[in-house]
Parts: C-alpha cells; sequence; structure tokens
C-alpha cells in the first residue's frame, strides 16, 4: 500500500514538473500580449512554425542567446564548436553589434586556455628524398607555419605532451603516465580507421581534375582524408597489425548527422568484430590567421621531408553524454604523442581535451587525429599520416 502511494505522489509530481513547462513556455512565448485573442494567436503562430518543430527537433527550445535554428544545426556538426557555444555567441554579437544576452545558467565551459604561439616557417627546407619517401614534395604556395607551445601558461604539460583543456575537469600529470586500458589483441581484426567527415580535403599543387564537392571537400581520395586513412592502414598492416578501414564518407552527401553515421558504423564493426580494440577517425583542421587568410601547418623531417603537423582531439563526459572511460582514451594519447614528439620534435600540436565525445566512448583506444589543415598539401598530409602510423604500431606492439 505504501509503495503504490509512494507511485502515485512520482507521478502527481511528474504532471506538476510538466505542467509547469508548458506554463512557462506558454508564458514565454505570448509574454506581450495585450489581450487574451492577441495571446491565442501567438501561441497558434508558434505552435504552426516550421521554425518551431525544428528547435524541437534540436532539443532547443528554449534558446536565449539568440542564435537561428541554422546556426545550431551548424554547431551541432562540430562538437567543437558546439562545446564553445558561449564563445561563438559573444563573436556574434560584436560582429552584427546585437545586444545577445549570455546563457542562462552560465555555460559549463568557462576554461578558455591561451592559444598557441605561432612560430612562423617562412620557407621549409627542400626535403631529402629517400625510397621510403618518394612522394612528390612541390610546394603548393599555401604560407606555412609551425605552431608550437612555447609558455606552460594555460595548459596542463606531461613530459614534452602540453594539453589544452576546456572541460570542467582537472587533469594530473601523474595519473597521465599511468598505463592505458587498451591492449592488442591475439585476434584479428585489431584497429579500425573511420572518417566522420571524409570528404574533408587537402590543398593541392593542381586541382584541374579534382571534382570539388564544397569547400576543401571532396570525394576523391587522391586528396581527402579517406586517402590519409589508406596510408595509415597501408603501415599499420606492414607493421603486422590487423586493420579494417572503412572507406565510408559519413559526412557525403549530406553533412548534418555524420557523426550518429559513423557512430553507427563503428558500433556495428564492434560487434561483428569483438577483437577491435583501437579506432582511428582521422579528420584534417582548417585553419586560418587573425585575418582571416589560410596557412597550412608544417614539420619539417630531417632526411623525409616535409609533413603537416598532427593534433589529437580527446573526448570527454563533461558534455554530460556518457563516456565514463574517458581517461583511458586520454592516456593512449599521451602516451603516444609522448612518443611522436620524442622522435619528431614539432610534428604535434598541443593535444585537445574537450567536453563532447566524438564517439570514443565505445572502446577505451578511440583516437581523433587532426592531419594537418586545408592548407596542407595531400604530399605532407600524406608523410604524417606514415609517420603517425609507424609510431603508433611501435607503441602498441611495446606494450605489454
Amino acid at each position: 500500500m505504501a509503495s503504490h502511494k509512494r507511485t502515485i505522489r512520482f507521478r502527481q509530481r511528474l504532471l506538476a514538473l510538466a505542467a509547469a513547462a508548458v506554463t512557462l513556455w506558454t508564458a514565454a512565448i505570448t509574454a506581450g500580449s495585450k489581450t487574451l485573442s492577441a495571446a491565442a494567436a501567438s501561441l497558434r503562430e508558434e505552435l504552426s512554425s516550421p521554425m518551431t518543430l525544428l528547435r524541437w527537433e534540436l532539443a532547443d527550445l528554449w534558446p536565449n542567446d539568440g542564435l537561428s535554428p541554422a546556426a545550431v544545426m551548424v554547431l551541432g556538426e562540430s562538437p567543437i564548436l558546439l562545446s564553445a557555444r558561449a564563445q561563438v555567441t559573444a563573436l556574434w554579437s560584436r560582429e552584427s553589434g546585437d545586444d545577445i544576452p549570455s546563457s542562462d545558467p552560465p555555460p559549463e565551459i568557462t576554461d578558455v586556455t591561451e592559444p598557441v604561439r605561432e612560430t612562423p616557417v617562412v620557407s621549409p627546407p627542400a626535403p631529402t628524398i629517400t625510397p621510403e619517401n618518394d612522394l612528390d614534395f612541390t610546394d603548393n604556395g599555401i604560407p606555412a607555419r609551425t605552431l608550437v607551445p612555447t609558455d606552460p601558461s594555460g595548459y596542463t604539460v606531461c613530459g614534452r605532451v602540453y594539453i589544452s583543456n576546456t572541460t570542467s575537469y582537472t587533469l594530473d600529470a601523474e595519473t597521465l603516465r599511468e598505463p592505458f586500458d587498451a591492449r592488442l589483441t591475439d585476434e584479428a581484426p585489431q584497429i579500425l580507421i573511420v572518417h566522420t567527415h571524409g570528404s574533408e580535403a587537402y590543398t593541392p599543387v593542381d586541382d584541374s581534375d579534382i571534382i570539388w564537392s564544397g569547400d576543401h571537400r571532396t570525394t576523391d581520395s587522391r586528396c581527402n582524408v579517406v586517402g590519409i586513412g589508406d596510408e595509415m592502414a597501408r603501415v599499420l598492416a606492414q607493421a603486422g597489425l590487423s586493420v579494417i578501414h572503412d572507406r565510408n564518407m559519413h559526412d557525403y552527401p549530406q553533412y548534418s548527422g555524420a557523426y550518429d553515421r559513423s557512430l553507427e558504423s563503428i558500433n556495428q564493426y564492434l560487434k561483428d568484430y569483438p577483437s577491435i580494440r583501437f579506432v582511428l577517425d582521422v579528420h584534417r583542421d582548417a585553419i586560418e590567421d587573425a585575418n582571416g587568410n589560410e596557412y597550412k601547418v608544417v614539420s619539417v623531417i630531417e632526411g623525409q621531408g616535409t609533413a603537416a603537423q598532427l593534433t589529437l582531439v580527446m573526448g570527454s563526459s563533461a558534455g554530460g553524454l556518457a563516456h565514463p572511460n574517458w581517461m583511458e582514451n586520454l592516456k593512449l594519447g599521451t602516451a603516444l604523442q609522448e612518443s611522436l614528439l620524442e622522435k619528431y620534435p614539432t610534428l604535434m600540436r598541443p593535444m585537445l581535451l574537450r567536453s563532447s565525445r566524438y564517439n570514443q566512448h565505445t572502446t577505451t583506444g578511440s583516437l581523433l587525429v587532426e592531419v594537418g589543415a586545408a592548407g596542407n598539401s595531400p604530399d605532407e598530409a600524406m608523410l604524417a599520416a606514415r609517420l603517425f602510423a609507424k609510431t603508433m604500431a611501435e607503441v602498441l606492439l611495446s606494450t605489454p
């Protein structure tokens, strides 16, 4: 009997909360209406509006930052931008001159670290071509810079690794040095390579025969990150590891929902191949200077050529989505970046820890790696991919 009464009280409270929410929403919609008929008209208009339906679909029913549904959709496709919605809103306000109120309650992400200080590379030395590196390294003409941290302020520093942390979590360097959880299995396959944004492309020296699907986007794997995934898979396999490379472009022909589609693919592969322990989601960045001019990020590798710099983007549960083992991914990323920087001191830009999870909750060996930027040439990105995959194989094979 007591249990039945508690159930009834619980249902009554839920109904009361729902009624209160509807009342508040109705009050917000009809605010400013001087008559009952005007209020009813405002309510009918809002309920029948396509924008209202879109906001319901986006779960963005209580906007008070002035962003349009279209803007919310764009931010939703980029977890980094979505986690910095307050900063995007502030920039929008300054550019437009609108007085856009800040979010209430304040956004969770308040720790904005200092940007990486940039060291310009005016003209990288001409590469030395070796049998293992017989690509055409003709420069594509995009201004080049090497981005390296010169000040530990604003970063968590663990050995050679600099981590830009914009989550609410505090990182401990000693914890980051602990052994990571994921291990290679004796069964095949062991590694999965996917591309949430497979059409992300680079800037070739000659693009006369490239069919572009958007700004620095193409389905031509000679210029996009799928080709980079091919090279990573080849190098990992050459080291004796078993790899599946999913060459599907989850952002083409439709960009919206790419992370949902890549998650479906990852889950299906993990179901079909339980031996997979490591998942690489391969992207590329897009970088401009303060004046909006594009540039590429490079690292001169002695005896091998000019490689694109890479960035590891690590997810967490700070955004509210379940990701209980995010620290294990971060420990893996830290160990891998430490090894890469030991061999190639300028190859890696600072690691990014963000509130979004980037589908990395699926395994404790998941990494999102950005290989260069849109301004890099395909050859620069290819060399970076080769160095990354070779070092990753060495790290995983040497881990007991």
